[in-house]
């Protein structure tokens, strides 16, 4: 999606806020409608009856009524849509919107153009044999700068122009986060192509390295400064000594959430600008399967069975998803469909790139690698971009056999591991 800032007005942002909360409050009745369907009940209404039911809501609650009818249905088509794609989208059944956490609203485009087929000729409609005319977003261009979409009861509201052209969509979202509006329009974007060279780069991601690149290049995703880190500390302290739910606790709550925002855009801005340099750079992009959701799981336990070190794992925690691994790779991915792999994790960074052998003690500290076998030394990071380029992750490869000379085929199980005694029964000790 191409994604812009709003500037609205405060009559156009109060307007919005109203959209919102229809949004919202409609969202929800459509929730709470399928959350009683049991086995053995009647089927809960499905996207047309609602509709219907929505349009009987307007004539009895004047507050609803208030409101944009377009609005509300968009809202009833999302549900439906999240209600279709729960088992394929990964997120599960739809639930609950939160005032202040889920602020937005989707508006389809009022004005009608000729929609063609993909050859150029019209698109006809079957039954009449007219051409079909499609919805489009009202957007028009005020400079190199600035440009202003139609939005329901506002009329024109200006966003920031940071691509050279208009969007050319049949809908667009309005998301208002942290005190910032943003218009989000439904565009896919043509993928990158493919620069042709027969480049392969590996990706190692880390968190005292972000991405770590095998041709030696090391990106770091930008963080917060001293300075603004010091400010989050003093706001948070203010917070915790101001009267619960007053105007100054909600108001450093507030200055936390802006200061958590910003870091949240440099991250994201990063992730853009890197995963379009990786897919105009190179034919093959490769990063290290990882299991993020798994490796920031929390370590708090139970209270039979509490963890260890919890505090410690939050720390951790927080580091990586500071590092925008996910963001990076999925974003590579949309840009250059095809052309990104995953190699498995295991060994990669315990594997001499010179020489294949794997060996715990190869690896000195976070940053040093030191063959056992060659002697190959260069840094820990880098090695495992190479071996992640060459697809070398659990796969192993020819490597060198202790004590006898030449080469010889790894076995299944890693060097790290003396083979083990098959218990039998027999006492081992």
């Amino acid at each position: 999606m191409s994604r812009f800032r709003m500037y609205p007005t405060s009559e156009q942002a109060g307007i919005m806020l109203d959209h919102c909360a229809h949004a919202r409050y409609v969202w929800n009745l459509a929730v709470e409608q399928h959350s009683h369907w049991r086995r053995g009940r009647k089927a809960a209404p499905g996207f047309a009856e609602q509709c219907r039911q929505l349009t009987v809501a307007r004539r009895d609650n004047e507050w609803l009524a208030a409101g944009n009818a377009d609005v509300q249905q968009q809202a009833l088509k999302d549900f439906a849509k999240a209600k279709n794609a729960r088992f394929a989208s990964g997120f599960g059944e739809p639930g609950w919107r939160k005032k202040f956490q889920h602020e937005g609203f989707r508006v389809i485009g009022t004005d009608r153009v000729p929609e063609f087929e993909p050859d150029g000729s019209p698109k006809l409609n079957a039954k009449t044999g007219k051409q079909v005319m499609g919805r489009s977003v009202v957007v028009q261009k005020l400079n190199r700068r600035w440009a202003r979409v139609k939005v329901p009861g506002c009329g024109w509201v200006r966003f920031r122009l940071t691509r050279g052209d208009l969007p050319k969509a049949k809908s667009f979202r309005v998301t208002f986060r942290n005190g910032q509006w943003h218009v989000a329009f439904a565009v896919v974007p043509e993928p990158i192509q493919a620069p042709g060279t027969g480049e392969v780069i590996g990706i190692d991601r880390g968190v005292k390295i972000t991405a770590a690149l095998s041709d030696g290049r090391k990106m770091n995703c930008p963080r917060l400064t001293v300075k603004e880190q010091a400010q989050i500390r003093k706001h948070q302290r203010r917070a915790a000594r101001a009267k619960k739910g007053s105007e100054r606790k909600t108001a450093e709550h507030a200055k936390v959430a802006r200061l958590r925002a910003r870091e949240a855009d440099r991250r994201k801005d990063w992730c853009e600008k890197t995963s379009t340099t990786l897919a105009r750079t190179y034919d093959l992009v490769r990063f290290e399967k990882l299991n993020i959701k798994n490796m920031t799981a929390s370590a708090r336990g139970t209270l039979e069975q509490p963890g260890r070190n919890v505090r410690q794992k939050a720390g951790l925690n927080r580091a990586i998803l500071a590092q925008g691994w996910g963001l990076l790779r999925q974003r590579t991915e949309h840009k250059a469909p095809g052309r990104v792999e995953d190699v498995p994790a295991p060994f990669t960074s315990l594997r001499c790139s010179a020489c294949g052998w794997i060996e715990k003690r190869s690896r000195k500290s976070q940053a040093d690698f030191d063959c056992v076998s060659c002697g190959f030394t260069c840094n820990a990071d880098e090695n495992a971009a190479n071996n992640v380029a060459a697809g070398q992750g659990g796969i192993p490869r020819p490597r060198r056999s202790a004590g006898a000379g030449g080469t010889t085929v790894a076995a299944g199980r890693s060097s790290v591991r003396e083979p083990q005694p098959t218990r039998v029964g027999i006492p081992l000790f």
